[in-house]
């Protein structure tokens, strides 16, 4: 009785163990796909015309047309990863993504990762309602200006050496709001003054919601510059997909996927 016990334990003893190991291997291709290198791009999935969802309920947008576009070219296969933007760096640094692509500023964050060659220049803008009679940038003193949480120009705002530190002391309030279709709800509904928010980004809510109803000033917040975050270190992925994209602008493609969301005067990728 005490063999067949001693037998029985090693033989789901071994049986664990094998189990274990076909765990550990199984997770060696996780990253794998129909025998392709998976390639996860970490988004916002409501952040038009850079990444969103479509009517169709289809993850899409300029920068996961050019992801797709880059894996079409090496050979990978393509993973939609939305997350909210606030946890990106954890979701990057975990190995949840491989990247942050999704009107992403490297401007005065050059050292925090491994970015791409940029892609788009962009500003930072306050848009208000058209009959708000803000036309300046200190017709804001006293106002609440809503911003997107662990936004660019929520930075710009947060900047006391080159950013609008000065000028954010001036307002009412600042307004923080997972994603900016929502702050534009409340800018419709009169909840803020005005959104602190990325030109682009901008530009595509006034076409989709009336350019009647809403003002871009004139006077912009900052200059800065998009591109492709990748793992501090990460060199090698990074090197791949900015050889890629290059590609891609001397192929015509990048610049046709830039025609279509109406940001080819923002183009600053070189050749």
């Amino acid at each position: 009785m005490k063999k067949q016990l001693l037998c029985g334990i090693l033989a789901v003893s071994l049986a664990a163990a094998l189990l274990a190991g076909c765990k550990k291997e199984d997770s060696k291709d996780d990253d794998k796909k129909d025998g392709k290198k998976t390639f996860t791009v970490g988004f916002d999935a409501e952040y038009p015309p850079y990444g969103y969802m479509d009517d169709n309920g289809d993850y899409t947008g300029f920068d996961l047309e050019l992801a797709e576009e880059v894996c079409k070219l090496k050979g990978w296969s393509l993973k939609k990863q939305p997350i909210i933007w606030d946890n990106k760096d954890n979701e990057l640094n975990s190995g949840s993504v491989d990247c942050l692509w999704n009107g992403f500023t490297m401007t005065k964050r050059e050292s925090k990762y491994t970015w791409s060659d940029p892609y788009v220049d962009n500003s930072q803008v306050i848009v208000a309602k058209t009959d708000s009679g803000i036309k300046e940038l200190k017709d804001l003193a006293d106002k609440t200006v809503g911003v997107q949480a662990a936004s660019a120009a929520l930075d710009v705002l947060q900047d006391k050496e080159e950013g609008q530190k000065e000028l954010a002391d001036t307002f009412k309030a600042i307004q923080e709001f997972a994603d900016y279709n929502t702050a534009f709800a409340e800018l419709q509904a009169g909840s803020v003054d005005a959104i602190a928010i990325d030109i682009g980004v901008a530009q595509y809510q006034l076409n989709s919601r009336g350019n009647d109803k809403f003002v871009i000033l004139d006077q912009h917040l900052n200059a800065e510059k998009y591109a492709v975050g990748f793992k501090k270190g990460n060199t090698e992925l990074c090197k791949e997909v900015n050889e890629a994209l290059h590609t891609l602008k001397k192929n015509g493609t990048f610049d046709k996927l830039a025609e279509k969301y109406d940001l080819a005067d923002m183009v600053c990728l070189e050749e």
